[in-house]
């Protein structure tokens, strides 16, 4: 196959997940046109901001399989994906490590601002966990495919932390 029509390819997929992404929040902008949307505006664009991040980065898997199929051949680039991948992983480690020591920290320091910022990292954990599966099933090389176990696991550690710290209670009340 051409590497222009690999490219068309791969070009074509993400521009799908982006229409997929743009016509899933276009929906629910269409069902949430109220009151409460126009008092909440901020959180509701955050919100949709999430959704989507989450719809696009669960379609644009389908593309990045197909580009990591057409990029086995190249040793280089797995063992740079790898290490990339594992650089990755360790930014949500300290992401989690900041927001345990910062949570609780008087808001005008800069460890409370590092925690709070850490959040956003936390929050996109699961759909770097899911991308470094892909990457690990397609993996053709071994070094490379242990590296991405790696970095999958320790995004699955800090999705978890995430789910445990903000999902936990809300299932679990306190006694």
């Amino acid at each position: 196959m051409r590497p222009l029509l690999k490219f068309g390819i791969v070009a074509a997929g993400y521009i799908a997940a982006f229409l997929i992404a743009s016509a899933v929040v276009a929906i629910r902008l269409a069902n949430t046109n109220g009151p409460d949307a126009q008092a909440e505006s901020g959180m509701y664009a955050f919100g949709d901001l999430m959704l989507f991040v989450a719809v696009f980065g669960i379609a644009a898997l389908v593309p990045t399989g197909a580009a990591l199929v057409f990029l086995r051949p190249y040793r280089r680039f797995w063992a740079v994906l790898s290490a990339l991948g594992l650089v990755v992983a360790i930014t949500g480690l300290a992401a989690v490590a900041l927001f345990a020591i910062g949570r609780h920290a008087l808001a005008p320091s800069p460890l409370a601002t590092w925690a709070g910022l850490s959040v956003l990292r936390i929050l996109v954990a699961p759909l770097l966990a899911l991308a470094s599966l892909v990457c690990t099933l397609l993996a053709p090389y071994r070094v490379p495919r242990l590296a991405l176990l790696a970095t999958a696991i320790l995004e699955v550690v800090v999705s978890a932390y995430g789910c445990v710290v903000w999902f936990l209670p809300l299932l679990l009340p306190r006694v």
